[in-house]
């Protein structure tokens, strides 16, 4: 059984700093320099497209959070070279083209992964405000690819506000609708048919599920601790995972609660599970096993510090502690190696990754980007 935890809440007075400062107290902070003021983008207007090839299989794209590009690694070598995108880049998707697309504060950059270039940054049809960088930035955050490559789902967050999903037509690099979603739509995922959408809304607790076809929006609550608090609890919905076995959606809680979500009916079913310490970035391999980031207790005297869980989809679990917090992870191709990014929204991120041996739990640093969060494998 899972043990039972009080809502973790700010004080009256201080949730308006901690708004401004990020997911739990003392965000902003760096092991590593802060990053400057970003550098000025490349005009937000589209350009020709032409056809390109890939990178090399098993090169890892990491969105440096903490400045305006996204950086190619080598995860024997490191650091191998890195490419402007727009301002304080999150969530990346990549296509069987090689084409990355990437979610900043300005637009959605596409980058031909082959040769290394920006081909194009497409504007927001949501009003974001000013462009801005920091974990409260408007702009886009989560970001996802229909599995026809048709179309890309982008998360936009409107500071103060509801978010939008974005759709953008991959062929003509426009905005095509918006929808309306929740607060913050930390992560956004489809539909293995590619029939739903969901987006994740961090700050609404829940998941705004979106038919592919009619763009019609319905929202399933998914809170397990509750929603007392709102937007000053700490115990809100991160990033989701849709497990491949029947499309329900995967949904870590501090280490102690997996909500297992049909978005169909909107039931929510509750797992256990073991880390006990708070969670961010979820992925899920194609044999049903789910990986988490453990960014360590939002209460140093209760929970584990940071970590990854493994779990099976028979729901037996293995916990790789880890060298300090972490935001979200990616899988080698042949399943044996994990690759979790160093930058975080609290105090602790760093410039790098960290690569976890599946089999034996040993790890290794290796330095990359700037803040990087989101992370896939070419």
């Amino acid at each position: 059984m899972t043990k039972s935890r009080t809502a973790r809440v700010l004080l009256p007075g201080v949730v308006a700093a901690a708004l401004l400062a990020g997911c739990a107290p003392g965000s902003g902070g760096s092991a590593s320099a802060p990053a400057g003021p970003p550098t000025a983008a490349a005009p937000s207007v589209p350009v020709p497209v032409t056809p390109s090839g890939k990178a090399a299989p098993g090169t890892l794209l990491v969105a440096d959070f903490g400045a305006d590009t996204v950086t190619f690694v080598d995860p024997a070598r490191g650091a191998t070279g890195s490419v402007r995108v727009g301002t304080a880049p999150y969530g990346i998707a990549v296509g069987a083209d090689g084409r990355a697309w990437v979610a900043t504060a300005e637009g959605v950059a596409v980058v031909d992964t082959a040769s290394r270039s920006r081909l194009a940054l497409i504007p927001y049809r949501t009003a974001t405000g000013p462009v801005t960088t920091g974990e409260y930035r408007g702009g886009g955050m989560g970001i996802a690819l229909a599995p026809d490559g048709r179309r890309v789902y982008v998360g936009v967050n409107v500071p103060g506000g509801h978010g939008a999903l974005e759709v953008i037509d991959t062929a003509a690099l426009r905005v095509t609708d918006a929808v309306p979603v929740g607060r913050r739509p930390f992560d956004v995922d489809v539909a293995r048919d590619g029939s739903e959408v969901y987006a994740t809304g961090h700050d609404s607790f829940d998941v705004t599920v979106v038919t592919a076809d009619t763009l019609r929006p319905r929202r399933v609550e998914v809170a397990p601790y509750g929603t007392e608090g709102g937007l000053g609890s700490w115990l809100k919905p991160h990033y989701a995972a849709v497990r491949p076995a029947d499309g329900q959606l995967l949904l870590p809680f501090e280490g102690e609660r997996l909500a297992v979500v049909d978005p169909r009916t909107g039931r929510t079913d509750i797992e256990p599970m073991t880390a006990d310490t708070h969670q961010h970035g979820a992925t899920v391999t194609a044999d049903g096993t789910l990986l988490t980031v453990g960014t360590g207790p939002v209460d140093p005297d209760e929970g584990r510090g940071p970590s990854l869980t493994v779990r099976t989809p028979a729901g037996e679990e293995r916990v790789y502690p880890l060298d300090g917090p972490h935001e979200n992870v990616a899988v080698s191709r042949d399943g044996r190696t994990a690759y979790v990014t160093g930058g975080f929204t609290r105090d602790g991120y760093w410039d790098g990754l960290t690569a976890v041996d599946l089999g034996s739990g040993q790890t290794r640093r290796i330095p990359a980007g700037s803040r990087p969060l989101g992370i896939v494998v070419l």
